[in-house]
């Protein structure tokens, strides 16, 4: 099952020529997510292969840098004669501000738009994943995290196994899937540890938004695949980090190290590090050795972690 991130801007506050504003489009089995519409998202969609099917965009916050972009994608959206609904979701504050951008210029939309505010905590429940809403620190400004859980997977079933042991591929095979012991016509009563694996993690995929390092941010990281957290600054501008609300690239790091995950991409960067972030990395990768700096266009598949092989 396909899990991928395309990053369509990692620039802080203003693009450069280098880096559009902040925009991250997630997809999973052919469904997109947005998170974050900064200036000229719509075109770096178009540039790095990003549909305009996405029926929900996430915001962090509404600082301009992360929404201005929801006017023009709307617009185009409707000039392609979009009829599905739009969903939006955002901290406090996402009601009036969002719809400011869509009742902008007086254009109708051909279609509808939800707008729902969450506080941190919120969860929003899927058939197969759930998204969370976690609380940033970011200025003194209404601001959310998010968290992509994927749910628990059966466990790996073995047909082989059970043709050898005389299963008839089927019905049987399915409850089987599903934990449940089965009676064959034999008589015989098969358990579903015999043929099914142990139970098997989704991925996680975590969202800082700008921020502060936070406890919440640590806990929900736990074990991620992906950490995707700003770095607007370095070592030198720690003072102007705290004060701004952002995080230093070395910060980003300790969370990365103190929730054990998997990679931390490191984003939003100041204007000053737009041609070369290395030196952000160097910082980060002192504490977490897993780090990379992303890029607009960078793509980032996820796969499952290594399986447990199947019962013998």
């Amino acid at each position: 099952m396909s899990l991928s991130l395309r990053f369509l801007g990692t620039s802080a506050a203003r693009p450069t020529v280098e880096r559009n504003v902040s925009s991250l489009s997630l997809v999973r089995e052919g469904e997109t997510i947005l998170f974050d519409c900064g200036e000229g998202t719509q075109r770096q969609m178009m540039r790095f292969g990003v549909g305009f099917t996405t029926s929900e965009i996430f915001f962090t916050h509404f600082h301009t840098d992360h929404l201005v972009g929801l006017i023009g994608l709307t617009r185009t959206m409707a000039l392609q004669g979009r009829t599905e609904p739009l969903r939006l979701y955002g901290p406090p504050g996402a009601l009036k501000a969002l719809r400011a951008c869509i009742a902008f210029g007086g254009e109708r939309l051909t279609f509808p738009v939800e707008i729902a505010e969450l506080d941190g905590g919120a969860v929003l429940d899927r058939t197969d994943y759930s998204i969370h809403a976690i609380t940033a620190d970011h200025h003194g400004t209404s601001a959310l995290g998010y968290a992509l859980t994927e749910k628990i997977r059966l466990g790996r079933f073995n047909p082989e196994l059970a043709r050898a042991i005389g299963i008839p591929e089927g019905p049987l095979w399915g409850k089987l899937h599903r934990g449940e012991a089965v009676t064959l016509p034999d008589g015989r009563v098969v358990d579903a540890a015999t043929l099914v694996g142990h139970p098997r993690a989704g991925r996680k995929v975590v969202i800082s938004g700008d921020t502060r390092p936070t406890d919440a941010l640590r806990a929900i990281a736990h074990q991620a695949d992906i950490l995707v957290h700003e770095a607007t600054f370095g070592d030198d501008e720690a003072e102007r980090a705290i004060e701004t609300g952002h995080s230093t690239a070395r910060e980003a790091a300790t969370i990365a190290r103190d929730a054990d995950v998997r990679r931390l991409l490191l984003t939003h960067f100041s204007a000053r590090y737009s041609r070369d972030p290395g030196e952000l990395v160097t910082q980060a990768q002192s504490v977490f050795a897993g780090t990379i700096a992303a890029r607009d266009g960078l793509e980032i598949e996820i796969p499952y972690e290594a399986e447990l092989p199947l019962p013998a």
